[in-house]
């Protein structure tokens, strides 16, 4: 069980192709490895044994028959409860939706089953993806399986822990404020942040969609190496009808970019810990090894570009989850951090003012392609703080204030629309993962998930 559980997706495809594995072997092995681990750690909500035995025996007659069964056969996947799936209800982590079956399957889902990929769970999140942490009051906290004293960031934790822990080998997530990469980073996986409209999001229906989750929020995969991840990126991305951002991209040409890298240790100066800044460094270290040529750098209106994320991500945040047209409440713990953060955030009160914020960005992210014009690469932590403990963000304004300013560079990714990459960079002085990004210019994923194989491999 252990060694087919700890195989990369790409090695778990081709044996699967080759008949050296069956896709029915894989998914039991994973099944069993979610008996043996998912009733302490809580990382996924369902568990869908007898449709993934289904859908692997489906696909070995595939195989017999002499037919392609796609470059993920048989790569069993966990899916976020954001992410339609029509296996099961697509909660958001909220009672209010506990029977909401999708019709139909998210187009990121869609495009994993015809490479293959086989559906294996539901991964944890937050209500509505809102905190930095994983719990909620339908399903409960995901524990970190380092050490369950301390969080395992979100919101998309679920799908994270069980890619850390081979109950799944690869996990759809999405981000919006960090949430695939700071759980990525707190368990010691890898993880994507795609770029604005590279890889489909939910379909817009009749339902209007907060300008914020349109420009901020996108899919993403998680895997345990850099190159699963680029593997996931080639099956997700693409134009799709349903989705009116997505876009068709032709692949980055990796070898054209000068190979130089900024590095920004403590963006702001506004405090990193040792531990976190270690990490930096070997990262680093790898990059230079690896023929990078690495200079310090201070990104251009960082404090501006968090500051604007955070204001206009609540002012969204209190219009569509208006307790008031809710049919029933948010949980305790979302509840909690709704109040508490919008109110340190200091939401736009005038139609201008938040129109003039949105003005903004356009100029943050002029002077941030100046920046990406001499160095196409921006290495930096992703939480400046170490792994902290469960309900950090939580505990009145303070702690909400705290959170966002140990996450700034994290944030700013997501107020430009840039792609990033999470990759383990080492551990701290308890042992814990130790995460690093690397932000690229849009539409350069390929070049952030180049430079983050790097660092994998030199460390």
């Amino acid at each position: 069980m252990d060694e087919i559980t700890r195989m990369p997706g790409r090695a778990l495809a081709a044996s699967v192709r080759a008949r050296e594995l069956s896709a029915v072997e894989v998914v039991e092995a994973h099944l069993r490895r979610i008996e043996a681990d998912n009733p302490r750690l809580n990382a996924l909500t369902v568990t869908f044994a007898d449709l993934a035995r289904a859908a692997a025996a489906d696909l070995d007659r595939t195989i017999a028959a002499g037919e392609d069964p796609g470059p993920l056969a048989g790569v069993p996947f966990s899916v976020k409860e954001s992410i339609d799936l029509t296996w099961s209800a697509t909660t958001q982590g909220w009672h209010g939706l506990a029977d909401a079956v999708p019709s139909s399957d998210a187009t990121v889902v869609r495009r994993m089953r015809e490479a293959g990929a086989i559906p294996i769970g539901r991964g944890n999140m937050s209500d509505f993806g809102m905190r930095w942490d994983t719990d909620n009051d339908l399903f409960g906290r995901t524990l970190n399986p380092f050490d369950d004293s301390r969080s395992v960031y979100g919101s998309s934790g679920g799908d994270a822990v069980a890619v850390a822990t081979g109950m799944s080998a690869m996990g759809l997530g999405n981000d919006f404020g960090g949430s695939i990469r700071l759980p990525a980073s707190a368990v010691g996986i890898a993880g994507l942040r795609p770029s604005f409209g590279r890889i489909p999001r939910a379909a817009v229906r009749d339902a209007p969609v907060a300008l914020t989750l349109q420009q901020f929020s996108v899919n993403g995969p998680l895997a345990r190496t850099v190159d699963d991840l680029a593997l996931a990126f080639e099956v997700l991305q693409g134009e799709d009808p349903a989705d009116p951002v997505s876009l068709a991209v032709a692949p980055f040409a990796t070898d054209a970019a000068p190979r130089r890298i900024g590095v920004t240790r403590d963006p702001l100066g506004w405090g990193v810990v040792d531990d976190v800044r270690a990490g930096v460094d070997r990262a680093a270290d790898a990059l230079t090894k690896a023929g990078w040529e690495l200079v310090e750098v201070d990104p251009p209106l960082l404090e501006e570009a968090a500051v604007l994320w955070r204001r206009l991500a609540c002012t969204d945040m209190l219009l569509s989850l208006d307790p008031a047209l809710l049919p029933e409440p948010l949980g305790r713990s979302a509840t909690s951090f709704l109040r508490d953060s919008t109110a340190a955030a200091q939401p736009f009160a005038t139609a201008a003012d938040y129109a003039a914020a949105w003005g903004r960005r356009a100029v943050i992210a002029a002077a941030w392609r100046r920046l990406h014009a001499e160095v196409p690469l921006i290495l930096g932590p992703v939480s400046t703080r170490r792994v902290p403990e469960p309900d950090f963000d939580l505990g009145g304004q303070e702690a909400a204030d705290a959170a966002w300013r140990d996450l700034r560079l994290v944030v700013a990714v997501n107020f430009l629309g840039l792609p990033a990459v999470t990759v383990p960079a080492g551990r701290d002085r308890d042992g814990l993962p130790v995460g690093v990004q690397l932000i690229a210019p849009l539409h350069a994923d390929e070049l952030a998930l180049a430079a983050a194989r790097d660092v994998e491999s030199g460390l």
